[in-house]
């Protein structure tokens, strides 16, 4: 379970790495970019589990608050909460290559615009929050969805250091 944590985390940091530099020059032509760091999480919860998917939401979530400019605890919140529920899922349905990879991704994407909008509005406006009427969300969980199979595809032949299943 470790070592999947470890990989799993160090994939999440390079696809933050890489969200940030190479990706957020997309934002001016689309408005927003998806979420690399995020499919990465769902991709290694649901094939782990729970425990797994918290725990890589957690670590992933501390080098994720450092590479960005939201405050401390932000993401650590956020991605354990989401690999946590992506996990819970593990075992529910069968992991086809397109239509239920797309579904995590845009379910996931809507439940972090909606944990931002409640710590939003728990602590007054000091976290940043989507909009649910502009385009952003929208672009992103779009964006999220079209990317995820695709992410999928390349995390699968990765799957002797991410998933404890064989079949992966």
């Amino acid at each position: 379970m470790t070592k999947h944590i470890v990989w799993a985390t160090l994939f999440i940091l390079i696809a933050g790495i890489l969200q940030s530099t190479l990706l957020s020059h997309m934002r001016p032509l689309l408005s927003a970019s998806p979420d690399i760091a995020l499919c990465i999480l769902i991709y290694s919860a649901y094939l782990n589990g729970a425990m797994t998917g918290q725990l890589t939401g957690f670590f992933s979530g501390i080098l994720l608050d450092f590479l960005s400019a939201s405050p401390l605890g932000l993401n650590i919140f956020v991605r354990t909460l989401i690999g946590g529920a992506c996990g819970l899922l593990r075992g529910s349905f069968f992991l086809d290559a397109v239509f239920l990879p797309m579904a995590l991704s845009a379910v996931a994407t809507l439940l972090k615009a909606l944990i931002h909008f409640l710590l939003n509005i728990l602590f007054a406006g000091a976290v940043p929050a989507y909009s649910f009427t502009s385009g952003v969300l929208w672009m992103e969980t779009l964006l999220n969805a079209i990317c995820t199979p695709f992410i999928f595809a390349v995390l699968k032949s990765f799957g002797a250091l991410l998933t404890s299943q064989k079949e992966s």
